[in-house]
């Protein structure tokens, strides 16, 4: 349903992701709001990897709620605290997301709305109606 786009001549994205994602017309769209790495019993785990499994979890469980999976991912932004944290969340990000790689954004802010969450992700999908 969706077509990657990666053209001839451009140098690689930075991370293991695509240029461009083509969604036709028709298509059912999914807008994730960013998910922090805090699990429904209310913990924050202390690493960028353990929060990062959950912000995926998360996801996992809102897109099946919308009739989706992590195939259908089509845009991903990570945002973290620190700049070294960035490949401990891309690894996770890679593994839940997989091949072909959606267009993706990795950005380092100041914070969030509370200081022990180091990563928050959000996601669109879309899918065939």
């Amino acid at each position: 349903m969706k077509k990657i786009i990666n053209p001839a001549g451009l140098r690689r994205p930075f991370s293991n992701s695509s240029h461009g994602v083509y969604v036709p017309p028709g298509a059912g769209l999914l807008v994730i709001s960013g998910q922090v790495g805090i699990g429904p019993d209310d913990v924050i785990p202390r690493s960028v990897k353990a929060q990062a499994e959950l912000c995926f979890e998360t996801i996992g469980k809102i897109l099946a709620e919308a009739g989706m999976g992590f195939e259908d991912i089509i845009r991903v932004n990570g945002y973290v605290t620190m700049r070294e944290d960035i490949p401990a969340y891309l690894e996770v990000r890679d593994r839940y997301v997989g091949d072909p790689m959606p267009v993706s954004t990795q950005l380092i802010v100041s914070g969030f709305t509370r200081a022990e969450f180091l990563v928050e992700v959000e996601v669109t999908a879309a899918k065939a109606a």
